[in-house]
């Protein structure tokens, strides 16, 4: 399975309402998705969400572009699974019929529940050991002595503290985890709803388009990113994920460090 997040095909409709006019980018972003696919020869295609970039309404543009965009991957992949984003508003009347469609809690394969971020994961999802997720567009940024600044997409991979989002996610369904029973947030889920919480380690995946803009998630500025993630995603939110120890990769895989380890180079 090849899985990729965050499109965002459309994005220059957005720059041409404010003056900025782009040339389509689409045929781009499907050029590099159809090398992916030559290169790596899957049976089945992954989108974690934010397909389109408009976010609750479809504009003229996208009415051709996404369905030529999927009729041209479907040449290549049969098994096409797209599980929403924020930005898909009526994302289902522009995709081909055998493309499958889930909603933004995401779906499990095997022991990796996939969602796109903007939402709790589904009870199936978080039964998983390994949780990925798009989204916050994760980037890191350097800066030299005379202030130049760089940056670079990454992947993020941090460490899950289960009885943590156990406690997060049954507040979120209304059930309150007094200072007692916290130990036992865990077993608690499973009793209230059924959930066996296994996940232990989130990836956040970084953008596919290489047009769209990140957040540097090592700014050392205090903690201005932790309180502008709040609102991104509710893992993140709940506290319970290792972030500032949380390891960080460019996109060829090169291991950068720690995000605390990199709060000194932005």
């Amino acid at each position: 399975m090849l899985v990729i997040a965050d499109l965002h095909i459309g994005w220059e409709i957005a720059l041409a309402q404010e003056g900025i006019h782009v040339p389509s980018q689409t045929p781009k972003i499907l050029a590099k998705l159809l090398g992916l696919i030559d290169l790596c020869k899957p049976t089945s295609l992954l989108l974690l969400g934010d397909v389109k970039h408009t976010i609750a309404k479809v504009e003229l543009a996208e009415w051709q572009d996404i369905p030529n965009f999927f009729e041209a991957l479907l040449k290549k992949v049969s098994d096409i699974k797209v599980v929403m984003g924020n930005h898909d508003g009526n994302l289902e009347s522009l995709l081909p019929e055998n493309v499958k469609l889930f909603p933004s809690t995401g779906i499990a394969v095997g022991e990796a529940g996939f969602s796109h971020g903007n939402a709790w994961p589904a009870p199936e999802v978080l039964s998983c050991r390994s949780l990925v997720m798009g989204h916050v567009h994760p980037t890191v940024a350097f800066k030299d002595p005379i202030g130049f600044r760089i940056t670079a997409q990454v992947w993020v991979k941090a460490k899950i503290n289960g009885e943590l989002l156990a406690k997060a996610y049954l507040k979120s369904l209304g059930v309150q985890v007094d200072g007692k029973a916290n130990a036992n947030a865990v077993k608690l889920l499973y009793q209230k709803v059924n959930v066996r919480l296994r996940a232990s380690q989130l990836f956040i995946m970084p953008y596919f388009s290489d047009f769209l803009g990140g957040r540097p998630i090592n700014r050392s500025n205090g903690d201005r990113y932790p309180r502008a993630i709040e609102y991104l995603e509710p893992v993140l939110r709940s506290g319970s994920v290792d972030f500032d120890n949380a390891e960080t990769y460019l996109l060829d895989g090169t291991f950068l460090g720690t995000v605390k380890q990199l709060k000194f180079l932005s």
